[in-house]
């Protein structure tokens, strides 16, 4: 495992490595007597991935949200060892269910329970000093640069890429503009069906190092507009109502929401290309592929909204996006 404690671990114990994300992480299931563990190890960026998430966690549970705990501390060794959320995810639940709608009401039920949670300046995981940053105009915009750095780099392969950014980011610009909430919110930013887990019957959450102070709609785009899993639009219209009525921002005209829930969905969108495509050409993960040609379909569905209206222009003048959408190897 890299360290001096991954092998004493692994000499002692049942150590068997199971399937990481999109991150540097890897993870490893620890088996002591009849009770589970796991171990994350991180040689890059572990003050995210590590020390981070644990704090991240901690603040989680310590509102009643299921996440994993700390068991022990390694940072020092590049590990940590928390508890064991069970290998069921919300996706494996749902995909196969004809009616998926009460399942998704709890997890949004969850969501909102994460949306209440008030987020001091300040945490402390050994001697590191961790605030949690807020979204900001140059965040949206460095993360939907990736669908221009990356994704675009490698289907287009000329010279017009930087006249097409220039043009779409300088629309982009405006659209993240017409936003309508206010970064005060907790928000997971990747609460999708596979980072939520099923244990007893029980829902909890995972990945969270990347937890930000955002925009109240984030979250919830993340998880309707899901690249993983398609669901009908009737079912997302249901879900972003049943979302509205339930959470702090029911007295907001339905309208308001979608404005936002909209634009960050294309946002979300756009970085997900670029992330998918990076995630092949530097890591060699070649699995995220399948799931482009419907993230098309997702970001055409939102441009539809008149808010994004000569966004959607640029996009289809500038873009061959039918050809795009047929593209799943790079």
């Amino acid at each position: 495992m890299g360290s001096a404690n991954g092998k004493i671990l692994k000499m002692k114990y049942n150590l068997k490595k199971i399937s990481g994300d999109a991150s540097f992480r890897e993870f490893y299931r620890l088996k002591k007597n009849n009770k589970t563990s796991i171990i994350v190890l991180a040689k890059k960026e572990k003050f995210k991935n590590l020390g981070v998430y644990a704090v991240i966690n901690k603040v989680l549970n310590s509102n009643k949200i299921n996440a994993p705990k700390l068991l022990s501390n390694h940072y020092k060794n590049e590990m940590i060892e928390i508890s064991d959320l069970g290998e069921k995810s919300f996706y494996h639940h749902v995909i196969s269910k004809k009616n998926k709608l009460n399942s998704y009401k709890s997890v949004i039920k969850l969501l909102i329970k994460i949306q209440k949670i008030k987020i001091k300046k300040r945490y402390k995981f050994e001697k590191l000093k961790i605030t949690i940053p807020k979204y900001t105009l140059f965040n949206l915009h460095k993360e939907s640069d990736l669908f221009f750095d990356w994704y675009l780099k490698y289907v287009l392969k000329n010279k017009k890429i930087a006249k097409i950014k220039k043009i779409l980011r300088s629309e982009l610009n405006k659209v993240y503009k017409k936003l309508n909430y206010q970064n005060t919110t907790f928000v997971h930013r990747d609460f999708h069906v596979s980072n939520i887990m099923i244990n007893k019957k029980k829902l909890g959450i995972i990945d969270s190092q990347d937890a930000i102070i955002g925009n109240p709609l984030y979250d919830i785009a993340s998880l309707i507009d899901d690249v993983r899993i398609k669901l009908p639009c009737k079912l997302q219209s249901k879900l972003l109502d049943f979302y509205h009525k339930n959470s702090k921002l029911k007295n907001d005209h339905i309208q308001k929401l979608k404005n936002d829930f909209d634009i960050l969905s294309v946002q979300r969108n756009l970085k997900i290309l670029g992330i998918f495509v990076r995630l092949y050409k530097r890591d060699n993960k070649n699995n995220y592929l399948k799931f482009l040609p419907y993230t098309w379909t997702l970001i055409e569905k939102r441009l539809q909204n008149p808010a994004l209206k000569n966004l959607k222009l640029l996009f289809y003048k500038h873009l061959s996006i039918q050809k795009l959408k047929r593209l799943n190897k790079i």
